[in-house]
């Protein structure tokens, strides 16, 4: 990712995270954070809903079969689930450090959003 590819925001800091076979925790967005998000290890399917310009979520899975980066936009809802058994890693560069006053959660139950079985 370069300062001038499509999607970047700044940089604030890069972590990875794991995505467990299966598992959907709890919705997410943030206030101020423009995350790109990337799959080197595993496949993960992500959701996204933008309740303002589209009440319809919005589903992608990247991965090993498909290497590509996912732009999202603060105040952005998203959820995620690891698709493989093995590990899932998912790298976010992020515009901007955690603060956690700037993230909001909801439980799964409270996005109209119904996974399919795996």
């Amino acid at each position: 990712m370069k300062r001038s590819s499509p999607g970047y925001a700044g940089f604030g800091e890069a972590y990875l995270s794991m995505a467990n076979y299966g598992v959907v925790g709890r919705w997410k967005r943030h206030k101020r954070m423009s995350m790109n998000l990337v799959v080197p290890v595993g496949c993960v399917e992500f959701v996204f809903w933008d309740p303002l310009s589209n009440p319809t979520c919005r589903e992608e899975i990247i991965g090993e079969n498909r290497y590509v980066r996912i732009t999202v936009p603060e105040s952005t809802w998203f959820n995620f689930r690891g698709l493989h058994k093995r590990q899932n890693v998912i790298l976010n560069i992020a515009s901007i450090e955690f603060d956690p006053k700037e993230v909001e959660h909801v439980e799964a139950e409270e996005i109209p959003y119904k996974w399919a079985e795996l």
